[in-house]
């Protein structure tokens, strides 16, 4: 099966939304049972009114990782929004005796009032980033741990990947359309976190739809197929979309595929396809074809089950635009970045706020209220992750002298108030110039594709 054809002209990646989108259901039961079923202790023994403080992190990159890249964000803030428990789902959770009378009259009346905060999305993280923090009392904060580890994990692995694809292709647009490797939802949350990345479009429609991305495609080999040669399904397909499309010219012979395209578009034919073989030897003999045949403004864009490895290798091929699936979609080779949502801080009988951490092996965590800043250097380059940990007057107070420290943390939700400038395709946008602008922070190779450390260190400070 081919890979969704992509348009000739690739224009910005993010555009308006321009449709009105349908209600969305209810995000109440997309968690865990025991989220609930601590909450109903909690609401027993008296301590789900407990002032908390909840982290967001990772304690290592994916092997072979230099760095990871914050997505999902925008998508959390939204589904904060329908997190409320309607009659459908109180019913549910009642007939299944998932909790008791007490605990679905609280979920009845359930909305978060708390603050949440972490990283822009689109930054770039390392081990022990706090990239969200989530602060309210007990109740309200654990019923989200599933919700926003679910996005955040998946998201954040799509993009992390998307990163790598897009710096190995050095400015050359590089298109989405693995909606049909993965989930039907995870395929639109997938398009936006690529995009986020720094893709120039995607296949699925539901994404353009959602969040103003660009949307590409013209025509596989079915089309070709179903045509009795391939220069009837060139002028059919011509005849629909213009001479700017794209013709995918290796159902048969390449060579002659792409004769038949030039005389079926002529010299302004915007582009054709490669969908399989030797990619490097292909696009070599097709530029050099074209240009004999005058089409020397003609692109050619490649596919087939490329990742950023098959990208870098294709460096000095004459090529103009690159497709990805599959290894986009599954976030090529790490399909989730192990973000853990932990308790950090809680108020005590006394209402005092403690740091509380876990300590068991090989999971020691770092309790706390903690800021983050980012250390460069003379010349804007990261050089260390920096974790401030200390009382909350400390933490509010904490100002660094040093001009070279960037501040990480921005306010997502305030008083329970989601700060729309992060959702929609605003969001989008947003994201997608952050990442521009800290994955260019990273230190020189950074970058590179072979197997590394974090490109930087995280180091923890703690104020007194």
């Amino acid at each position: 099966m081919s890979a969704p054809e992509p348009s000739a002209q690739v224009g910005g990646a993010v555009r308006p939304a321009t449709a009105p989108l349908p209600p969305r259901p209810s995000t109440a039961l997309l968690t865990d049972r025991y989220e609930l079923t601590m909450l109903q202790a909690a609401l027993a023994s008296g301590t789900a009114g407990r002032h908390c403080v909840f982290e967001v992190f990772t304690r290592r990159l994916p092997p072979g990782r230099r760095y990871g890249v914050l997505a999902g964000t925008g998508r959390v803030l939204e589904a904060l929004a329908d997190f409320r428990f309607g009659a459908a789902e109180l019913e549910w959770l009642a007939a299944e005796r998932v909790v008791d009378a007490a605990t679905i009259d609280y979920l009845a009346h359930y909305r978060f009032t708390g603050e949440i905060w972490g990283y822009a999305e689109g930054e770039v993280f390392f081990p022990g980033s706090p990239v969200m923090v989530v602060e309210g009392t007990f109740a309200e904060a654990v019923l989200l741990e599933t919700l926003i580890l679910s996005i955040l994990n998946y998201d954040s692995a799509v993009a992390s990947a998307a990163s790598r694809m897009t710096s190995a292709a050095v400015g050359r647009p590089v298109l989405e359309m693995g909606s049909r490797r993965a989930n039907e939802q995870a395929a639109v949350a997938a398009a936006r976190a690529a995009v986020i990345a720094g893709f120039a479009g995607t296949s699925n429609l539901e994404a353009g739809r959602r969040w103003g991305l660009t949307t590409i495609g013209t025509a596989a080999h079915a089309f070709t197929l179903l045509h009795d040669d391939e220069e009837s399904a060139f002028a059919a397909q011509i005849a629909s979309q213009g001479r700017g499309t794209t013709l995918l010219v290796d159902t048969f012979d390449v060579r002659r595929g792409v004769t038949a395209a030039i005389k079926a578009g002529g010299v302004e034919l915007g582009a054709v396809r490669l969908d399989s073989g030797d990619l490097l030897s292909l696009a070599q003999d097709v530029r050099h074809q074209l240009d004999q045949l005058g089409a020397t403004a003609t692109k050619i864009t490649v596919t087939s089950d490329l990742d950023e490895y098959g990208i870098a290798a294709l460096a000095a091929a004459p090529v103009d635009s690159y497709g990805v699936g599959t290894s986009v979609v599954t976030g090529s080779g790490a399909p989730t970045c192990g973000m853990v949502y932990k308790l950090v801080a809680r108020a005590g009988s006394d209402g005092a706020l403690a740091a509380v951490a876990k300590t068991s092996a090989a999971k020691v965590g770092v309790g706390g209220r903690k800021g983050a800043a980012r250390r460069l250097d003379g010349e804007g380059r990261a050089v260390e992750e920096v974790l401030v940990v200390g009382s909350e007057a400390a933490i509010t107070d904490w100002a660094e002298d040093d001009r070279e420290m960037r501040a990480l943390h921005v306010p997502l939700v305030v008083e329970g108030a989601v700060d729309t400038r992060w959702t929609g395709a605003a969001g989008v946008r947003l994201a997608a110039l952050r990442h521009e602008a800290s994955r260019a922070e990273l230190p020189r190779g950074a970058r590179r594709l072979s197997a590394d450390e974090a490109a930087i260190p995280t180091i923890v400070r703690e104020l007194v």
